[in-house]
């Protein structure tokens, strides 16, 4: 079977499970169970030919399909990240998949490491731009054409009218933002005092392992995106404190009520 072969037997198999979507959602550590669609139907990551299945806590494995604000949203709860193994066309496969479903919007989320000295566990920060320090891209070896372009623009790789509004819908909800640079690491250890201080030189805010391959996949193939990043801890050196994923769960509960109502008036005031 082809790689595009497999997006299609993926994309059939969610679709008979689940239906379309115009706007997808991908929940990270901690967040996984913040959002409830209306209509909902579900389906295991193992019943997806091709999946693979979420490893890392505080990650569940299960596409869902539904609504939310009056738009037909599909959401992962649990998303596949570089260190769990997974080769990157694995780690892309959702992003493209949701755009054989009818996605044209991407909310990609994350639980961040804060690096600005300014923020504080449990600020939601909107990502206004990436460094990938990886040393990997999920669109390394041959182009499918049908997929996107050899060489995608990423100078505006967050979409302007989408942080525009989710401000404005802050705003409105007395949610305060921050906004930032999030920078990804490849994990799964976290990261040094050092390369925190590199981070902070190389302008980053936060910190993290994950969500960069995602955003780069969405433009890759035309899809709009919107990335949140909820500041779970502070990142190593700036708190004489061991770092924990405990930590980072405990953080994501305790400020999934602000965030999911972040989300559905997103979503709701979405203009696709």
């Amino acid at each position: 079977m082809t790689y595009l072969e497999s997006i299609d037997t993926a994309a059939a198999a969610i679709r008979s499970a689940c239906g379309e979507a115009e706007i997808g959602l991908i929940l990270g550590s901690g967040l996984a169970q913040s959002i409830a669609l209306e209509n909902a139907r579900t389906i295991a990551y193992d019943k997806i030919p091709g999946f693979p299945v979420s490893t890392a806590p505080g990650h569940q494995s299960e596409w869902v399909c539904g609504e939310l604000g009056g738009k037909r949203v599909c959401l992962m709860r649990g998303r596949f990240h570089l260190y769990e193994g997974y080769p990157m066309e694995k780690i892309a496969l959702p992003v493209r998949v949701m755009k054989r479903l009818g996605v044209k919007a991407l909310i990609v989320t994350n639980a961040g490491g804060g690096v600005n000295a300014g923020f504080t566990p449990g600020d939601l920060m909107l990502i206004t731009d990436t460094i990938n320090f990886s040393g990997i891209n999920p669109l390394i070896g041959p182009n499918e054409d049908a997929l996107g372009p050899r060489f995608p623009d990423m100078s505006k790789q967050i979409d302007r009218d989408f942080l525009r509004l989710a401000h404005t819908v802050g705003e409105e909800m007395g949610i305060a933002l921050q906004e930032g640079v999030y920078m990804w690491f490849s994990g799964p250890s976290f990261e040094t005092p050092a390369e925190i201080r590199m981070a902070r030189t190389l302008g980053a805010d936060a910190v993290g392992m994950s969500t960069v391959p995602e955003i780069i996949t969405a433009r890759h193939c035309g899809i709009r995106v919107l990335g949140i990043s909820c500041i779970t801890n502070l990142a190593a050196g700036m708190l004489d404190q061991p770092l924990t994923h405990e930590e980072v769960l405990e953080t994501g509960a305790r400020v999934k009520e602000a965030f999911a109502k972040l989300v559905c008036g997103i979503v709701r005031k979405m203009e696709l």
